[in-house]
């Protein structure tokens, strides 16, 4: 990973509040999230979180998950990765390899959160085999670019505190 510098940075920025934008639409009840992919400079797919479809009736952010389910994704919502990865699959499938990710929360007034470390390992996984070659996160030190292989092991790494 490597924090970007000078005109990398004030372009990653510039994706991050296109992120921003987008989180500002989601519907999950825990978290707005927001996720823009882009390819030679253009957003070629967009994504927020959200239950399936948007439906209310899909909605599961609310309910406790018993004991029984230790290991589980913890929300009930599309995250925006995948909606995103989705976007660009359905609208341009050819444009995705060699991609870029830009992922983003915010808070209720639709101000960047900074993120913490990668550990979602089914959005890393996702983005890995779909070839998007780097995963960006905004952190307190800057804006870091990861390669998407690398921010795949360190989501297997994670361990929180």
């Amino acid at each position: 990973m490597e924090y970007l510098k000078n005109e990398q940075e004030k372009a990653a920025m510039r994706w991050m509040d296109e992120a921003a934008k987008i989180a500002k639409r989601a519907l999950c009840h825990k978290a707005n999230c927001g996720t823009v992919i882009v390819q030679n400079g253009q957003i070629i797919g967009e994504g927020y979180n959200a239950p399936p479809l948007d439906k209310e009736e899909n909605r599961r952010c609310d309910e406790e998950f018993g004991p029984g389910k230790p290991k589980y994704d913890r929300t009930c919502c599309m995250h925006a990765e995948w909606r995103a990865i989705m976007d660009v699959l359905k609208k341009n499938p050819d444009k995705i390899a060699g991609s870029k990710l830009y992922f983003t929360r915010v808070d209720s007034s639709g101000k960047i959160k900074k993120s913490g470390k990668p550990y979602c390992t089914v959005c890393s996984r996702m983005a890995l085999d779909v070839g998007i070659s780097k995963f960006l996160l905004w952190h307190k030190e800057g804006i870091g670019e990861y390669p998407t292989d690398e921010y795949d092991r360190l989501s297997y790494d994670y361990r929180q505190s």
